[in-house]
């Protein structure tokens, strides 16, 4: 399946931030639902694509960075 990268760098960097927050607020509370928002988060920032942003028509990336759509 070829998705779109539709996820630019500062896009990215919140995406692992808020993530991070996510798993170990997550894990620290014993919420299931914190850390499975936390691994989306993660995942999008890895794949660099949003399957939200599809429909929407979103992309975040600015002019000259990778990914093509």
């Amino acid at each position: 399946m070829n998705l779109p990268k539709n996820v630019g760098n500062q896009d990215r960097n919140i995406r692992y931030v808020a993530a991070g927050l996510f798993i170990l607020a997550g894990i620290l509370t014993n919420t299931w639902l914190l850390t499975v928002i936390g691994l989306i988060l993660l995942a999008t920032a890895a794949t660099g694509t949003c399957l939200a942003y599809i429909p929407l028509k979103m992309d975040t990336r600015k002019p000259g960075e990778g990914g093509a759509s």
